[in-house]
């Protein structure tokens, strides 16, 4: 069918009418930017006066410059080591398998973190690929001694996606075997004093403990007199 001119030479002048407002919009706009010759005030987007600045530069040189984040928001994660217990429980609520952790108990207690919780596993390994993290922020809220944290870092880009993967742990391996053959040979000997219990003569029977009987008082009828009455 052919085109009606006068359909087309309307819809031509509204998109060239919309493209010039467009065009003259942003012209206003640097050229008070050019003259002001200043940046917009970085804000938080969470301040209440965030979209208020319209005017002057907002072209951000970035690194050097950076937006500031909310506190509250989930970017990378952290561990503070020194606090962790290795209770393994961010690793099992994590939902993408992002936390690797390798755990060797310890005999005894060994130390305490900042909040008075006993430590008594050591972290051999404790790796964060944040390659693999959601960012649900689920490890920080089952933490129980709040050791795992989102840090404001956002900008951790790499060519290389193994430097996603951030280690925690701080065990050398010659510390990590010490640690390993010291559970094992407290593994051994406490299996050595169980045989040893079960080796052992058995115990005396003891006694069977007496039945409980209650002693019945004799039942003394109670005397009448002539006319009946007790």
């Amino acid at each position: 069918m052919p085109i009606k001119e006068e359909g087309y030479w309307k819809n031509l002048s509204t998109t060239l009418s919309s493209v010039l407002d467009g065009l003259r919009l942003t012209g206003r706009h640097m050229v008070k930017a050019l003259y002001s010759n200043k940046s917009t005030e970085r804000l938080d987007i969470t301040n209440p006066s965030y979209f208020n600045n319209q005017e002057g530069l907002t072209t951000l040189r970035y690194p050097h410059e950076q937006m500031p984040v909310p506190e509250n928001g989930r970017y990378k994660l952290h561990n503070e080591i020194e606090d962790c217990i290795v209770c393994d429980k961010c690793v099992k609520v994590c939902p993408v398998n992002c936390i690797t952790i390798d755990a060797i108990r310890s005999p005894e207690e060994f130390g305490k973190t900042s909040d008075g919780t006993a430590k008594r596993i050591h972290a051999a390994k404790f790796d964060i690929d944040m390659a693999k993290c959601c960012f649900c922020g689920l490890c920080t809220t089952v933490c129980p001694t709040e050791c795992l944290t989102m840090t404001p870092d956002y900008a951790y880009s790499t060519f290389d996606i193994r430097e996603h993967n951030f280690e925690f742990g701080q065990m050398t391996e010659k510390e990590i075997e010490m640690r390993k053959k010291e559970w094992e040979v407290y593994l051994h000997e406490k299996e050595k004093e169980k045989e040893k219990k079960e080796s052992g003569t058995p115990a005396a029977p003891t006694a069977p403990k007496p039945v409980f009987r209650p002693v019945m008082k004799p039942i003394i009828p109670k005397s009448t007199d002539q006319t009946g009455n007790v």
